[in-house]
C-alpha cells in the first residue's frame, strides 16, 4: 500500500482551503425574515447570496437584494432595488414614478408587488451611491419609504437563488424592466 507524502497533502489541504475561501468571498446563506417580499419570497426561506454580484458593476433596478439595515447594521434585509443614484422617486396614488437622469418621467411598470402601496413619499432625490428600495409586500414592509435611501455600502449582494424548501428550489431573478425606464 503506498502512503501519500506529506507534499500531497499539504497540496490536497491548501486547495480545499483555496476552495473554501473562493467560495466564502462569494456566496451566502441568509434566512428571508417576515413578510416585506410576498407574494415572491416569504418567511423563513433560505437563499444563496451572490457576493460578487456588484463586484464589477453596480445594483440595478429590479434587482433583489440583501443588505444590512441602515439604522440597524446588525440586522439584514432583503428588498427590490427601485431607484437609482441620480433619479427622483415619488410614490403616489398607489403608483411608482420614476425621474431618471435625462428628466424622463416614467410610471413604473411593477407586476411582481402583492398590492399597490396605501403611502404616499417624496418626490424625493436618490443621492450618488445610494439607493431607493421596496418590499414586494408595499403595505407590510419597513423599508426607504420609511427609513429614506440605503446606502451603497450596506449592499451585501444579490439574492440568487432560493434553495429552501427543496419543493420551491428556483433561480431569483430581478425584474427585467425594458430598456426605456
Amino acid at each position: 500500500m503506498l502512503r501519500p507524502t506529506v507534499r500531497e497533502v499539504i497540496t490536497t489541504l491548501l486547495v480545499a482551503l483555496l476552495i473554501f475561501l473562493g467560495v466564502q468571498a462569494t456566496l451566502e446563506s441568509r434566512v428571508v425574515e417576515g413578510l416585506s417580499m410576498e407574494p415572491n419570497l416569504h418567511s423563513d426561506q433560505r437563499v444563496l447570496v451572490l457576493k460578487a454580484s456588484y463586484w464589477f458593476g453596480d445594483p440595478q433596478r429590479g434587482d433583489i437584494i440583501i443588505f444590512n439595515h441602515p439604522e440597524d447594521p446588525s440586522r439584514t434585509l432583503i428588498k427590490r432595488v427601485i431607484a437609482l443614484p441620480g433619479e427622483e422617486v415619488e410614490i403616489k396614488d398607489g403608483k411608482v414614478y420614476i425621474t431618471d437622469i435625462k428628466n424622463d418621467t416614467f410610471l413604473l411598470d411593477e407586476p411582481y408587488i402583492k398590492e399597490e402601496p396605501n403611502y404616499t413619499y417624496g418626490p424625493r432625490v436618490v443621492a450618488e451611491d445610494e439607493y431607493f428600495v421596496l418590499g414586494d409586500n408595499r403595505n407590510s414592509s419597513t423599508d426607504s419609504h420609511n427609513w429614506d435611501m440605503l446606502p451603497g455600502d450596506n449592499v451585501i449582494g444579490k439574492a440568487w437563488l432560493r434553495y429552501w424548501p427543496l419543493s420551491e428550489w428556483q433561480l431569483i431573478s430581478g425584474y427585467p424592466y425594458s430598456q426605456d425606464q
